[in-house]
């Protein structure tokens, strides 16, 4: 288990290493493969203003999507209306807001607040911290690439994402991709001893159920890989190709398809 003061850690050293990234970035304009139709400045200002976003959802206030289909038109409108692409005032606003953000989760009381997110998902306001550093190490990803530079995140910090991203992982099924679909998935984390059930009834996903069916397919891979993949930043070909998963089981062949199963994040 990790506590709120690991989450908080995590996040301020990971939020403090995205802006190290991007300042100084000079062709904010350029545009970024992984995140298509973005530039570094879409992306950077789609980052900064999420700590202040985080913060009013832990307060009860704030906005959010009821389907997760609806996520890109709302980034979309967020990065439309920046009240600036100056790369340096962005990430300021960035740090001043995490540092906020971080001081409130830090004193919550004993009961720790609950917080609404994308998706309609509930979530504690702390473990949502995972999420918010899943947005600083994925697109951290995305412009390292752009710029050709190297990005590297503790082991650690990729399973928090990957612990927090699981509570709402089921609103982000698409239902066109997994409508009708029934397969069982034992996804084990190299390295750490992690393993989780992912299991479809007819398209709808359970994690880690109390009861699980016998798996149709066991995965072994790498935690960093398995969440780039979650997030589409990864092929399964290259997955493949590398030996950083492997798939064995009655239907080995889930494995490949289980990240179409979802809408793109």
């Amino acid at each position: 288990m990790f506590s709120r003061f690991d989450y908080i850690d995590a996040a301020l050293a990971t939020g403090k290493h995205f802006a190290e990234l991007v300042r100084g970035v000079e062709n904010s304009e350029a545009r970024l493969a992984d995140a298509p139709g973005w530039t570094v400045a879409d992306c950077v200002g789609h980052v900064s203003l999420a700590p202040s976003r985080f913060l009013g959802l832990a307060r009860g206030e704030g906005e959010w999507c009821c389907h997760a289909v609806d996520v890109p038109d709302f980034n979309a409108k967020q990065i439309a209306n920046l009240p600036t692409r100056d790369i340096d005032v962005l990430t300021r606003q960035l740090i001043d807001d995490l540092h906020i953000l971080a001081d409130e989760v830090g004193h919550f009381q004993a009961q720790v607040p609950k917080m609404h997110f994308d998706g309609d998902r509930i979530i504690r306001a702390d473990a949502a911290l995972g999420l918010l550093i899943g947005e600083f190490v994925v697109h951290g990803y995305d412009i390292a690439r752009a710029l050709g530079v190297r990005w590297w995140v503790e082991p650690e910090v990729v399973l928090m994402i990957i612990r927090a991203r699981q509570h709402i992982l089921p609103s982000w099924v698409d239902p066109a991709a997994a409508a009708g679909h029934h397969g069982t998935y034992d996804i084990r984390l190299r390295g750490c001893g992690e393993r989780h059930v992912y299991e479809f009834t007819d398209g709808d996903l359970v994690i880690d159920p109390p009861l699980s069916r016998r798996p149709d397919v066991h995965i072994s891979v790498d935690p960093a890989t398995a969440l780039l993949a979650g997030y589409g930043r990864l092929s399964p070909a290259w997955i493949g190709i590398t030996g950083k998963a492997v798939a064995w089981g009655a239907r080995p062949w889930l494995a490949p398809r289980l990240a179409q199963k979802f809408l793109p994040a």
